[in-house]
């Protein structure tokens, strides 16, 4: 059975045994912020911790792979309306990624890969990626279970291509990993129908827009939950796995094309 390599349950003595200039790390990034009346504030970190575990496992050997603890509270000021919500501000979520960094370049490991659960943290980490590149010299990856759609990734039909937080997507893996968190009977579609019809200005558009969740609709969500099932959950879930195993396989070797 293929091992879950975590770094924190190695003894101090191990760690340069086993972790050499090839190995990875695997950083997983979730939230604590409101999902809309029917899922749980810990949407984002039971998801990304789930894809990191199982990527870790599903990994080859070779590959080296060692998981970092989630790092739960991260941005989430979008949703600082909501009571529950707990976040960090920008400035603070950038300290930490750097002192994480700063950490991992003590040891003989080189690649630090952020696995982000939560969109909202999207663009302060190809910030950060590029401040432990230049102040560490880690080479650092950004990906995601899924790319988020207002980050050009896919949306149901039924969502205009904007289920951006507590839609079809995430309701659908929750429903397999967690269905016990999960109220399918406080499902509601929520889209902003009129920026369907913009060209620029929408999510994944050309233009972006600051927001708050609570903007747009008083529950907090932007998306169509009501058509998620759990089968649907395991076929994404399957899917980010692969997809994550993939990756590392190419992080492996990368090397700015030399």
């Amino acid at each position: 059975m293929a091992e879950l390599r975590r770094l924190g349950e190695l003894r101090g003595p191990d760690v340069n045994r086993f972790i050499t200039p090839e190995s990875i790390f695997l950083q997983p990034l979730g939230a604590i912020e409101q999902h809309g009346p029917h899922l749980p504030l810990n949407t984002d970190e039971v998801i990304a911790t789930a894809v990191a575990e199982a990527a870790v496992v599903a990994a080859p050997s070779e590959l080296n792979v060692w998981l970092l603890p989630t790092l739960s509270y991260t941005k989430s000021n979008e949703h600082a309306w909501a009571p529950g919500t707990v976040w960090l501000s920008p400035t603070t979520l950038l300290c930490v990624l750097d002192d994480i960094g700063r950490s991992i370049a003590r040891t003989r490991a080189r690649k630090l890969v952020f696995l982000n659960g939560h969109g909202g943290n999207s663009a302060l980490l190809n910030v950060a990626n590029r401040e432990l590149r230049l102040h560490h010299g880690l080479q650092t990856f950004t990906t995601h279970p899924s790319l988020p759609s207002d980050q050009g990734g896919a949306s149901g039909a039924s969502e205009l291509g904007m289920g951006v937080h507590g839609g079809t997507d995430e309701t659908a893996v929750m429903l397999h990993l967690r269905p016990d968190l999960v109220d399918m009977s406080k499902a509601v579609r929520r889209i902003p129908e009129k920026l369907a019809d913009n060209h620029h200005v929408r999510f994944g558009g050309t233009v972006s827009f600051g927001w708050l969740s609570n903007d747009f609709f008083p529950e907090g969500h932007i998306g169509d939950p009501t058509h998620a099932t759990a089968d649907m959950g395991r076929e994404m879930f399957e899917s980010a796995v692969a997809n994550l195993v993939a990756a590392l396989g190419e992080v492996a070797v990368f090397n700015f094309g030399r």
